[in-house]
Order: C-alpha cells, then sequence, then structure tokens
C-alpha cells in the first residue's frame, strides 16, 4: 500500500495558488482513477482507491502548508506505513514550469511542507517535484507562490496533470523511470512527422550521349584521300 500526498493550503482563496499544485495533481488523479470520494481524514481530506496493483490512499492535509506533516505523521501511523511507502507531490521552485522529477529522500530545500513532513516521520519518503518556477528574486517567493496560476501557463499545467495521473499506476508501483515518461509524452511529446511528404523532386534529365568516338584513320584511307586531291 501506498500514501500519496499532494501539497497545499485549505481553501477557495487558495484553490488555484501555484503553491497548491500538489493538490491540483491528486484531484486528478482521484478523478481519472475513480477513487472513491474525498473525506475528511486525518487532519485532511483522504480518498481510497488502486493505481493498478497497488491499493493507495491521496492525502491532501488541511493544516494549512506549514503544518502538513501532522497530518501525513498521522495518516502514516494509522495505515502502518514506512516512510518509504510515502509520496509526496509538491511545488517546486527550482525546476523550470511544467517540469517533473522524482526523488527518494533528502533534503527539504527551504520548502516549509517538506520541512513539517521531516519532523513527523523523518526524510526517507518519496518526492514527485513539480516545477513552477522562480520569480527571479528570494523576496519575491511568498507572493510569487501564493499568487495563482496566470492563464498563460494553463496550457502547461493541464499537460503536466494529466501527465501525472497517465503515470500514476507507474509511481505507486515504484518505476519512477516509467512514470516520468508518461508525464514527458504529455509536455514534451515527441516529434511527429505528420505533415505531409513533400513531392518528390523530379529526376533529372538523362546526360547527352556522347558523339561517337572517331574510327582510327587506316593507311588505305590515307592513300585514298591523296589520290583525290589529284584527279
Amino acid at each position: 500500500m501506498k500514501l500519496i500526498v499532494g501539497l497545499g493550503n485549505p481553501g477557495a482563496k487558495y484553490a488555484a495558488n501555484r503553491h497548491n499544485i500538489g493538490f491540483l495533481a491528486l484531484d486528478r488523479i482521484a478523478a481519472d482513477h475513480d477513487f472513491t470520494p474525498w473525506r475528511a481524514r486525518f487532519q485532511g481530506m483522504a480518498a481510497d482507491g488502486r493505481l493498478g496493483e497497488t491499493r493507495v490512499t491521496l492525502l491532501k492535509p488541511q493544516t494549512f502548508m506549514n503544518l502538513s506533516g501532522q497530518s501525513v505523521g498521522e495518516a502514516a501511523r494509522y495505515l502502518k506505513l514506512t516512510p518509504a511507502d510515502v509520496i509526496v507531490l509538491h511545488d517546486e521552485l527550482d525546476l523550470a514550469p511544467g517540469k517533473c522529477r522524482v526523488k527518494q529522500g533528502g533534503g527539504h530545500a527551504g520548502h516549509n511542507g517538506l520541512r513539517s513532513i521531516h519532523q513527523h516521520i523523518g526524510a526517507e519518503y518519496g518526492r514527485v517535484r513539480l516545477g513552477i518556477g522562480h520569480p527571479g528574486h528570494k523576496d519575491k517567493v511568498a507572493s510569487y507562490v501564493l499568487s495563482d496560476f496566470a492563464k498563460a501557463e494553463q496550457d502547461w499545467l493541464d499537460d503536466l496533470l494529466r501527465g501525472i495521473s497517465d503515470g500514476a499506476p507507474a509511481l505507486a508501483s515504484g518505476d519512477g523511470g516509467r512514470f516520468q515518461n508518461a508525464v514527458a509524452n504529455r509536455t514534451a511529446p515527441a516529434r511527429n512527422s505528420g505533415t505531409e511528404a513533400s513531392a518528390p523532386k523530379p529526376a533529372p534529365p538523362p546526360a547527352p550521349k556522347p558523339d561517337p568516338a572517331p574510327q582510327p584513320v587506316t593507311l588505305t584511307d590515307r592513300l585514298r584521300a591523296l589520290s583525290d586531291r589529284f584527279k
């Protein structure tokens, strides 16, 4: 069994924030894979179902980002899961918008939601880092992550969420490579040469045949020509 957590802040005010991309990803997975309706559980909203052969609980903590670990820790203890059975989807400033990377264990890199989870279950859980880009200066980070995705970002965001849902069974089974391939197929599909083939170039005209080589002049020909001159 796996516990897949999406990070964000509860309430309509934050629903479309960049910081809530983890919630958005779980909503797409739950809708596409026929999970149970969301219900209040573990200080969060939880839904149950299967991804491939793996039983999964999806969890959106409702404790606000900075206390996410309270909800995750409670769920992990109740479900008797180790940190290795927990996967957290979260926004990542250090990845370009639409990029996705899978990571097992490591530091929290200053992300307050991850920092809280570290405090409750340790560092050895899985992460799916979802790129939202960086505003360019650290003083702008707080307002940037708590602002909504712009209209111009909706296309790549939708492709990313669809890719995450496509690859969710692979993610649950522990196949991070196949999961990332599924995401890439949505966010950076292989270029298809489906354009009409250009008309073939006409074959060049055949080269003109060279004049036949002159035949060698014989002694008889020379004598005949000489006699013709004196007739």
